[in-house]
């Protein structure tokens, strides 16, 4: 999986997202004949009222979302990405609308007669609500942004989701700390703090 790709997915499974990244959209030219049109770097779901509920003697506490993905707690969120090393922005393919009507489509949130306004919504506004009731979204994530509003869609920047995951992992440690993370990038961000504090315990008082 690219880098920046992976970052992106760390940062989106934080704040309670399911994510599939990399996903292939693949085209049909002929008889038994294929091919691989795109692939769109990250899809993402999260269910309305998402949240890390941890209890024990102390009380339940809640992990809240980073408010700069303007997520609705009362409404699911479908999350269509691209991800870039530089400038923050939706290629072609990521705007096709076949590309959408197919993702759309294959994940149930739209019917194959529904998901035509759905997709023109999308590519007008960068964000819909499918007839199922939920939200469906277009976000570009890079090195920097530059999206204008007439843009049609969010963006992100690989900085703030850096910075957001370093100082989720500090202010939960205490819960975190136990827990042993598959994720290479959260493996990796893990490492980092606990190499951060030990530092500072060594450090001369």
């Amino acid at each position: 999986m690219d880098h920046a790709v992976a970052l992106v997915e760390a940062y989106l499974q934080i704040n309670g997202y399911f994510t599939v990244a990399e996903y292939p959209v693949i085209e049909s030219y002929g008889k038994q004949r294929y091919r691989v049109e795109t692939d769109l770097d990250i899809l993402a779901f999260r269910f309305p009222g998402a949240g890390r509920l941890i209890t024990g003697r102390d009380g339940t506490s809640l992990f809240a979302p980073d408010p700069a993905l303007g997520i609705d707690g009362n409404t699911a969120d479908m999350l269509i990405g691209e991800v870039k090393e530089g400038r923050a922005k939706l290629n072609r393919n990521a705007r096709n609308p076949d590309v959408l009507r197919t993702v759309l489509a294959r994940f149930g949130c739209c019917s194959l007669h529904e998901v035509g306004d759905t997709v023109q919504q999308l590519l007008n506004t960068g964000e819909a609500v499918a007839h199922t009731g939920h939200r469906v979204r277009l976000m570009a994530f890079g090195s920097s942004g530059g999206a204008s509003p007439q843009s049609g869609y969010t963006t992100l920047t690989l900085g703030h989701i850096a910075d957001f995951i370093a100082e989720y992992l500090d202010l939960h440690w205490e819960v975190l700390r136990h827990a042993q993370f598959k994720h290479p990038v959260l493996g990796l961000f893990m490492i980092l703090e606990k190499a951060r504090r030990d530092a500072i315990k060594r450090r001369p008082s």
